[in-house]
């Protein structure tokens, strides 16, 4: 853990670059799901990676709820540990995603499905909190591990809740999709 805080001159320029990063990544999401031919046309490719997106999210959800009891019960070396394990799913999560969508595109849910309404409304909450998280995510981090565990602690308020319904409504959002297969 680091001794010395950064000027907060840093922090900003750090802060910035979150920003602009977490904005290409939502960029280049935006640009797969509408844009881009996806690069599987016989759909044959990896096509396990929904699952394992899936399995990553529930993953991810089990170590954020652990890590959130860790801090909860003042455990902090587990609370870190624990919520290193929900950004490792994570992670490895959003390359995955990506793969899925360049190799197979976006997954249409059938509009005359009657669970058609309350899908497309969990759909859009979560792609827009996944939005939103992806940098206070990274912010969070940010802050933990430069030791502004004050400001570590007012994000992480709002980071968690988000990064919890992100992680769970993704494996609804797969659950939903593959019942309809």
């Amino acid at each position: 853990m680091p001794t010395a805080i950064q000027p907060k001159q840093s922090s900003g320029k750090t802060i910035a670059a979150i920003l602009v990063v977490s904005a290409l990544a939502s960029a280049l999401i935006c640009w797969l799901v509408y844009f881009h031919a996806p690069t599987d046309v016989s759909g044959t490719h990896l096509l396990f990676l929904p699952a394992v997106n899936a399995l990553l999210n529930a993953l991810s959800t089990v170590a954020l709820l652990i890590g959130f009891y860790f801090i909860r019960t003042r455990q902090i070396p587990k609370h870190r540990a624990a919520m290193l394990t929900a950004f490792f799913f994570s992670s490895i999560f959003l390359v995955s995603y990506l793969t899925n969508f360049t190799l197979h595109g976006e997954t249409k849910f059938p509009r005359l499905n009657p669970w058609w309404p309350f899908y497309w409304k969990l759909l859009l909450s979560h792609i827009l909190l996944s939005v939103i998280a992806l940098p206070i995510i990274l912010i969070t981090f940010f802050f933990s591990l430069t030791g502004r565990f004050p400001a570590h602690k007012r994000i992480a308020r709002w980071t968690f809740p988000i990064w919890l319904y992100v992680s769970v409504t993704g494996v609804i959002v797969y659950a939903m999709q593959a019942a309809c297969r």
